[in-house]
């Protein structure tokens, strides 16, 4: 019987060194594009530091103090890294054009985070200042909020509302003030020393006037205003009826607040070159007395209430 043929397939021995290397190995390949990739975006990045530096002072130039060098300098520096790793050279823009743009607008964007008022109320600002900007050149003045309104079709009173809403969105750092230094531009709540001298003068004014008027006039003045005696009483003390102490009131009442404005706000008072009647020369001799009765300095000496009971020297 024949002995059967055994068939024995060979196959490769491999080498050392294909022995020696490992059989899961990844591929060199995408590694060292992804290290080429970050070395690439840091070089970028390490080159254009200064652009940033430059792009924040322009910012700032255009900004109030209080603004945040360091905040905005942070916004353009993410920016930058942003812009190192999204840049593709191959679209023919140099990355300093490309960075450019991109750290501008994170600095407005941060901008617009830090402002109170809303991009609403700054157009508005903008259109005023334009239309404000236009009329003073075409006149050569100052412009008028009358005329303001009018070129922007609003009213007077939607203008001052608008100024009021920019007003409010203003910011100062009371880090920027030494100390007591920002107390000027806080609202006060006592009076200015101004406003304490023109109520003064309104004050001695007004006791002038009383003083110099007509006997009976003082009398229903004094009694009724100041020391809240009736009607009735003064009627019976001045020998006449109630209706004609209310007449004699309103008379004084008229001939106070026409003196007062006489001294106080001239321009308001009408004008009487030479007054015809008898009853307008009294009425501008009476003027004339008040404003004539004492000094400036005796003026800022009168008390702030008005004592009743003086008499009209002689």
């Amino acid at each position: 019987m024949p002995t059967p043929l055994l068939c024995v397939r060979s196959y490769p021995v491999p080498s050392d060194a294909a022995a020696a290397a490992p059989v899961d190995s990844p591929p060199p390949g995408p590694v060292a594009s992804s290290a080429a990739s970050r070395a690439r975006v840091e070089d970028l990045v390490a080159r254009h530091l200064p652009l940033v530096g430059h792009l924040v002072r322009e910012a700032l130039a255009r900004v109030p103090g209080h603004v945040s060098h360091d905040d905005l300098t942070s916004a353009g520096m993410l920016a930058l890294v942003q812009a190192a790793g999204a840049f593709d050279p191959e679209r023919g823009v140099g990355f300093a054009s490309y960075a450019s743009v991109r750290i501008r607008g994170a600095i407005v964007d941060e901008l617009r985070g830090l402002d109170w008022a809303s991009r609403s109320v700054r157009r508005r600002a903008r259109q005023v200042d334009e239309a404000r900007g236009r009329i003073s050149t075409a006149l050569g003045r100052p412009a008028e909020d009358r005329e303001v309104a009018a070129a922007l079709g609003i009213g007077v009173r939607e203008l001052a509302a608008h100024r009021d809403d920019v007003s409010r969105a203003g910011v100062l750092s009371l880090q920027g003030f030494a100390e007591d230094a920002c107390e000027p531009s806080m609202p006060a709540t006592t009076p200015t020393p101004a406003e304490v001298v023109e109520e003064r003068e309104q004050v001695a004014y007004l006791h002038d006037a009383v003083v110099r008027l007509p006997e009976r006039l003082r009398t229903v003045v004094e009694g009724y205003f100041f020391a809240g005696r009736p009607m009735a009483e003064i009627a019976a003390e001045l020998g006449v009826t109630e209706s004609r102490v209310s007449q004699l009131r309103a008379e004084a009442v008229v001939l106070l607040r026409g003196a007062l404005t006489a001294v106080l706000e001239p321009e308001r008072a009408p004008s009487c070159d030479a007054p015809a009647g008898i009853v307008a020369r009294r009425r501008e001799s009476y003027y004339a007395s008040v404003a004539a009765h004492r000094s400036f300095t005796a003026r800022l000496a009168q008390p702030r209430t008005i004592t009743t009971g003086q008499r009209r020297p002689a």
